[in-house]
């Protein structure tokens, strides 16, 4: 099996979890991912190698300047060519490829399957990506939809000539160079006739849709049973527990203030700080003894400690703080997570903050709602819908796929 992928510490997690389950059920796992080394010591914890593919994605998510429509197609280039001479040498005697990330990267990791005549499979970790008449699509920079157009059909049909005008040369060139015919409609290449959405049913219910195939598997986690650092246990247990704010793979540069805010949000609740670096580098604001920070930590065993957790709203934070049944404040910055943070709204798990960039009062605010005695109670109800099988579900399918394909014709 290869698991393939590009982007941010959510993209790479859940292929830990499947990687992990398909090695239990005896298959042989490589990821391709980008060579960031906290992603490499991931894979390596669970002794899953790893195939450097691109840029760091950390370098690549807090350069300067953010991405555009100007950017966009000259990133994409790079990122489908490197794709091409990465992922082909990694898939050589695989059965299966399993691709997801961004979509240029998918793009060119399914092309590669195609090219060696493997089966592949199109994973996505959040819906929004998917066409359906229930939901819009998702803008991307600097190609925002028409104000006045609110047909979601008639909003599909124009992230097709977006992401076409976005990736479709580069990825099209690339084929040509290894003898494929171009694709004339990326994103419904990229997610094929079946898509896979890995994600938990009660946070991320997905509707049917006419004409699309869905497999929802459930969330990939795996358990993880790494001890809290011995200082983050003396923190915790010095008084009651504190708020965690971090905010994952996202640089924050709409809040470059961000730490400091946040601590006095979080003080004006009368509250302990436990701030996570993250890629956004948050520190410590003042010597006070209320505040800690952390760096890379089990947030499946802290989250079940703290009063609550505010964050981006990635998918794979939302469904871990969800399952250990912690209020959640979202300030959603991109993509996807504004669709977390009204889904954590939704469920009255949580609030959402209103834009990507909080102030001392309005995270005060969201921090309000997500403290109350209601929301806790909320959030300890839905914390035991969370599913917790969906890597093995996904593990299964797979082996399935392949045991399918392998079996002899009838006579």
């Amino acid at each position: 099996m290869l698991l393939s992928t590009y982007g941010s510490r959510g993209d790479v997690e859940p292929l830990v979890g499947l990687a992990v389950q398909l090695r239990v059920l005896g298959a042989e796992v490589r990821v391709c991912a980008p060579p960031d080394e906290d992603f490499a010591q991931r894979l390596a914890d669970v002794g899953v190698p790893m195939v450097p593919v691109g840029r760091s994605a950390r370098a690549l998510t807090t350069a300067s300047p953010p991405p555009s429509s100007a950017n966009l197609p000259g990133r994409a280039a790079e990122l489908i060519a490197s794709q091409f001479a990465a992922v082909t040498a990694a898939a050589e005697g695989c059965d299966v490829l399993v691709a997801t990330g961004a979509m240029p990267a998918a793009a060119g990791a399914r092309s590669v399957a195609e090219k060696l005549g493997i089966r592949s499979v199109s994973v996505t970790f959040q819906q929004l990506t998917l066409p359906s008449p229930h939901h819009r699509p998702l803008a991307y920079p600097g190609r925002p939809f028409p104000p006045d157009v609110t047909d979601n059909r008639v909003l599909w049909d124009l992230d097709v000539q977006n992401i076409d005008a976005l990736f479709g040369e580069a990825l099209n060139a690339n084929r040509a160079s290894v003898g494929l015919p171009p694709v004339s409609n990326v994103r419904d290449y990229v997610i094929g006739d079946q898509p896979w959405l890995a994600t938990d049913p009660a946070l991320d219910p997905w509707q049917e849709t006419p004409d699309l195939d869905v497999v929802q598997t459930g969330a990939w986690i795996l358990p993880d049973e790494r001890p809290l650092p011995d200082g983050l246990e003396a923190f915790l247990g010095a008084g009651e527990p504190p708020v965690y704010v971090g905010f994952g793979s996202m640089a924050m540069h709409a809040s470059e203030d961000v730490a400091q805010v946040a601590v006095k949000a979080v003080r004006a609740q009368g509250r302990r700080v436990l701030a996570s670096r993250g890629w956004a580098g948050l520190a410590l604001t003042d010597d006070q003894d209320d505040c800690f920070v952390v760096g890379e930590v089990n947030q499946q065993a802290l989250f079940g400690r703290v009063a609550a957790v505010v964050h981006h709203g990635g998918a794979g934070t939302t469904t871990t703080a969800a399952r250990a049944g912690a209020p959640q404040v979202v300030v959603p910055q991109l993509a996807d997570q504004p669709y977390w943070a009204g889904r954590v709204a939704d469920l009255g798990i949580g609030a959402a903050h209103d834009g990507p960039a909080p102030t001392a009062e309005s995270l005060s605010a969201a921090l309000k709602t997500a403290l109350t005695p209601e929301t806790h109670a909320r959030a300890r109800a839905v914390a035991g819908t969370i599913r917790t099988d969906g890597a093995r579900v996904a593990a299964k399918l797979l082996l399935d796929t392949i045991s399918r394909r392998r079996a002899p014709m009838p006579a």
